[in-house]
């Protein structure tokens, strides 16, 4: 997945560029010789196949603002990096409705970029780590459920729910079953009994249905799946730790943690530090914090945001490669988790990743009966190859 050219750059290339119209035939498709120049001054395009003029900011979180893209990138860094609302209006002097708008628009451009690149993903995830956070917020208590690929450090998606249920736990295995590709993996959880029924649930696959076989078909558990329980109790003046393998065997789960993480036992540390870089990076996740949220969508727009720079735009220190320049002796190579799980071949910026244009779904053609007209099928061949 490649990322659009940062915003205020001048010359823009047409043919990188695709129609967001939702009617068009030809829209998401890029290079394909239907987009030209309309007016370079206010930077806008045309598509020759629908005739439609659209902005070159259509498709990012500067769609019709007024206020300059280095502002709303200089505001949304700060506000993912621990910076409170409050400290924003003070210091840029803007009403408080409109440094929420710009962290929704944020918010829901980052999911559609996530949700984008992790339809095309399919990977072999070895270990998943898997974990929920309790957020305080103006109207009573919400959770938000995490997993991460351990071998990449790659968050896999999240949901927040004002329940820490089994409903919470299914939206989030059911992320985790989307990217996974049918190969042994460990599952590690905590203590929390949704996790075991909502996994189980989510890696089986229906077998296809016989000719006239009527009824639910039947579901097949995949095989080489592993689930352990990592239980933290606290006691008196120590803290207990109660390691369950509650699905599979020890000699299954010792090469699938090796391969993940090198060295260690059964833990479920690496979603814990992930946990703790939300908390640090969301002003709303402190503990202790006067900033709280007042809405959901708020905390699941801080979610996407904070995921999609950890992912795309933050390197991690133990990602990094070694490589060696010869008598010069080495240096070191930054990766992040999306680098080390190939869906990218570089760092992003900030201003890649909120310039960057989601395309929309592939156009199919209208359902008709009958034979369909020659315009259509002209359309159906050039458009749907």
């Amino acid at each position: 997945m490649e990322a659009t050219k940062q915003p205020g750059e001048n010359r823009v290339n047409p043919q990188a560029i695709f129609c967001p119209n939702i009617e068009c035939p030809a829209r998401g498709q890029s290079g394909k010789g239907n987009i030209q120049v309309h007016s370079q001054k206010e930077k806008r395009y045309v598509c020759e196949v629908c005739e439609q003029t659209f902005s070159a900011s259509k498709g990012t979180i500067f769609y019709r603002l007024r206020t300059s893209a280095e502002t709303v990138l200089l505001v949304m860094a700060l506000l993912a990096y621990g910076c409170p609302v409050q400290a924003i209006v003070k210091a840029f002097g803007f009403d408080e409705r409109t440094v929420r708008n710009w962290w929704q628009r944020a918010g829901q451009h980052c999911q559609a970029v996530h949700e984008h690149s992790m339809s095309s993903a399919h990977l072999d995830l070895q270990q998943v780590q898997a974990d929920e956070i309790k957020v305080k917020t103006q109207k009573g208590t919400f959770w938000m459920a995490l997993a991460l690929m351990v071998s990449t450090r790659l968050w896999l998606g999240g949901a927040v729910s004002a329940r820490r249920d089994l409903v919470l736990i299914q939206t989030l295995a059911q992320q985790v079953r989307q990217i996974a590709l049918c190969r042994p993996m460990l599952l590690a959880v905590d203590g929390l009994a949704s996790y075991v029924t909502a996994f189980q649930a989510a890696f089986r696959t229906a077998l296809p249905r016989r000719r006239g076989e009527k009824g639910r078909p039947q579901l097949i558990a995949w095989p080489n799946i592993a689930i352990v329980q990592v239980v933290k109790q606290r006691c008196a003046n120590h803290l207990h730790i109660d390691r369950r393998i509650v699905q599979g065997s020890q000699a299954m789960i010792r090469p699938l943690i090796q391969v993940s993480q090198g060295t260690g036992g059964i833990n479920t540390a690496f979603i814990e530090r992930l946990n703790a870089t939300f908390r640090q990076r969301l002003a709303s996740l402190t503990r202790r914090t006067r900033t709280l949220a007042r809405k959901a969508d708020t905390l699941v727009a801080g979610m996407y945001i904070v995921g999609c720079l950890y992912n795309f735009c933050d390197p991690h220190k133990s990602l990094r490669l070694r490589l060696s320049v010869g008598r010069f002796g080495h240096r070191w190579v930054q990766r992040t988790p999306a680098i080390a799980a190939d869906l990218t071949d570089h760092i992003w910026t900030l201003a890649e990743l909120f310039a960057f244009k989601v395309p929309p779904l592939p156009w199919e053609p209208p359902k008709q009966r009958g034979r369909r007209s020659q315009e259509t099928l002209r359309l159906i061949q050039q458009w749907c190859q």
